[in-house]
C-alpha cells in the first residue's frame, strides 16, 4: 500500500476539494490525514461550493432509500461499486405527541430513531462513509477505537465486505455491545482502561509499520467518518418537507455529531435545498452527568474543555476528552442553544418515558437525550411552542441492564381463570 502522505485521492466525482484545518484554515489534499501539520488542529472535508450548488431535490429523491441518496453531498461513494456499506439511513422520523404532552411541549415533537439502522445505531452512517473512503484510499484492514456501537458497525461492515477487521474497546463495556461485535468474527481487543485510553493506543498504533495498511475510522480517516453524521441532518430536513426544524436536541460524546448536523442544515440552506425556520434553528446538546466536560465548559462560559474520567451508565457517551467539544460549544452558542446533563436515574427515567410514550426503546444515550429535553423545557431554555426534533442514536437492547432492575412482569399468576381473577385481571 502507498504511504499516508502519498495515498491516492478519492474519486474525482466527489464534490470534496480537499481537507481544511478547523483551527487555522490550512488546506490539504484528500488523503488519510486527520490533523493539521501547521497547528495540529483537526481537519474536516472542504467542498467545491459550485458542485454542491448543482445538487437538486429531484436528484436526491430519485436516489436509493439509504444515505447514498446524498452521495452528491458526501466526500466518497459516488460510484456504487466503490462503496463499503450496509446501506444505512432513511430511518423513521417518529411523531411523538404523547411525549410532547408529558413534557409540556405544545408544538410538534419528533424522534429521529436511528436505532433502526442495520447494526442498530447511527454509527452505520459514519462507518459507511469512512470505510468507502478508506477503500478508495487503498487500505485493506478496518479498525476503530469504540465505546461499543462503532465497534459493532466496523466489524459488520468488514464482514460484509470480506475485509479483515480489528477493533478496540474498553474491557468493561456492556455485554450486549461486546457480543454484537464479536459475532462478526473479526479481531476484538478489550483494553483494561477507559475509552480515552483506547483512543490513545489506537492513535499510537496508526503510526506503526504493522498498522500502515489499517484504516482507523475515527483516527486516520476521521474527516471522512465525521461527514457521515451530516446525513442525520439531511434526512430530517427531507422528511419534514425540505425544511429545517426550529430546535434539535442531540446527544454528545465527542461533540462531533452535533457539529455535523448543524453543518448539514447550513449546507442545505446555503445551496437552496431546504428552508430555514424564521429566526434560524437552535441546537441543544445532551450529556450524562458521569461524563459532561462539554456541558460543564459551556456552563462556565469557557471554550476550554477539562478532560474527565468517565463514570455512569451512558457508556456510549463516555469520552472524557472530547475532540470536537469546542466546536460543539461554538455551534450551540451561535444558534442560541444550550447544553445540559442527566444523572443515571434521570437517564433511566428518560429511557422509560420514551418507551412508554413512543414505543421506542432507546439505549442510554437516548435516555440521556430525553432526560435533557425534559430539563430544557423545565428551565425555559427550549421553547415549547417551536417544532423540535430529538435524536435517538441507538437500540435499547444493547444496554438492557440499565433498566433491567426497574421493569418486569406486572403480574405473575397461575395458568387459570382463578389465578387471573385473584390477580384482579377480571375485575
Amino acid at each position: 500500500m502507498t504511504s499516508v502522505v502519498d495515498a491516492p485521492a478519492a474519486t474525482s466525482a466527489s464534490p470534496a476539494r480537499g481537507l481544511i484545518c478547523r483551527a487555522c484554515g490550512t488546506e490539504y489534499p484528500l488523503a488519510a490525514q486527520h490533523a493539521c501539520y501547521e497547528c495540529f488542529g483537526p481537519l474536516e472535508v472542504a467542498y467545491d461550493e459550485a458542485a454542491l450548488a448543482r445538487v437538486t431535490r429531484a436528484q436526491i429523491e430519485a436516489g436509493p432509500q439509504n444515505i447514498w441518496r446524498y452521495a452528491a453531498l458526501l466526500p466518497a461513494g459516488q460510484d456504487p461499486a466503490t462503496r463499503v456499506t450496509l446501506d444505512p439511513g432513511l430511518t423513521p422520523l417518529v411523531a411523538a405527541p404523547q411525549l410532547a404532552a408529558a413534557l409540556g411541549i405544545e408544538a410538534p415533537l419528533y424522534v429521529k430513531d436511528d436505532s433502526q439502522n442495520p447494526t442498530h445505531s447511527f454509527k452505520d452512517r459514519v462507518v459507511s462513509v469512512a470505510l468507502t473512503a478508506a477503500k478508495e484510499l487503498g487500505f485493506n484492514r478496518f479498525s476503530c477505537a469504540s465505546t461499543g456501537n462503532l465497534a459493532n458497525s466496523v466489524a459488520a461492515h468488514a464482514a460484509r465486505a470480506g475485509v479483515p477487521s480489528i477493533v478496540f474497546i474498553p474491557a468493561d463495556l456492556e455485554p450486549g455491545k461486546i457480543i454484537t461485535t464479536a459475532v462478526y468474527g473479526g479481531d476484538l481487543v478489550a483494553i483494561e482502561g477507559s475509552y480515552d485510553d483506547v483512543n490513545r493506543l489506537c492513535s499510537e498504533l496508526v503510526e506503526t509499520d504493522e498498522f500502515e495498511d489499517t484504516a482507523f475510522v475515527n483516527v486516520n480517516v476521521r474527516p471522512f467518518y465525521a461527514e457521515g453524521s451530516k446525513t442525520l441532518g439531511y434526512e430530517v430536513a427531507e422528511q419534514l418537507g425540505w425544511r429545517i426544524p426550529a430546535q434539535v436536541v442531540i446527544p454528545m460524546a465527542s461533540g462531533e455529531l452535533l457539529t455535523k448536523v448543524d453543518k448539514a442544515f447550513s449546507e442545505l440552506v446555503e445551496i437552496g435545498l431546504a428552508e430555514a425556520p424564521e429566526g434560524g434553528w437552535t441546537v441543544f446538546g445532551a450529556q450524562s452527568e458521569g461524563c459532561n466536560p462539554i456541558a460543564v465548559a459551556l456552563h462556565a462560559d469557557t471554550d476550554v474543555i477539562q478532560p474527565v474520567k468517565p463514570t455512569g451508565i451512558a457508556k456510549s457517551l463516555n469520552i472524557g476528552d472530547p475532540a470536537a467539544g469546542p466546536y460543539a460549544i461554538e455551534a450551540v452558542r451561535r444558534t442560541g442553544g444550550w447544553m445540559d446533563y442527566a444523572n443515571d436515574d434521570e437517564i433511566r427515567d428518560g429511557i422509560r418515558l420514551l418507551a412508554e410514550t413512543t414505543g421506542i426503546f432507546a439505549e442510554t444515550a437516548g435516555g440521556t437525550t430525553v432526560a435533557v429535553l425534559k430539563k430544557l423545557v423545565a428551565s425555559g431554555r427550549l421553547d415549547p411552542t417551536k417544532e423540535t426534533v430529538v435524536y435517538n442514536t441507538g437500540e435499547g437492547l444493547k444496554t438492557i441492564d440499565a433498566v433491567a432492575g426497574q421493569v418486569g412482569p406486572t403480574h405473575t399468576i397461575k395458568p387459570s381463570l382463578r389465578g387471573a381473577r385473584e390477580a384482579g385481571l377480571l375485575g
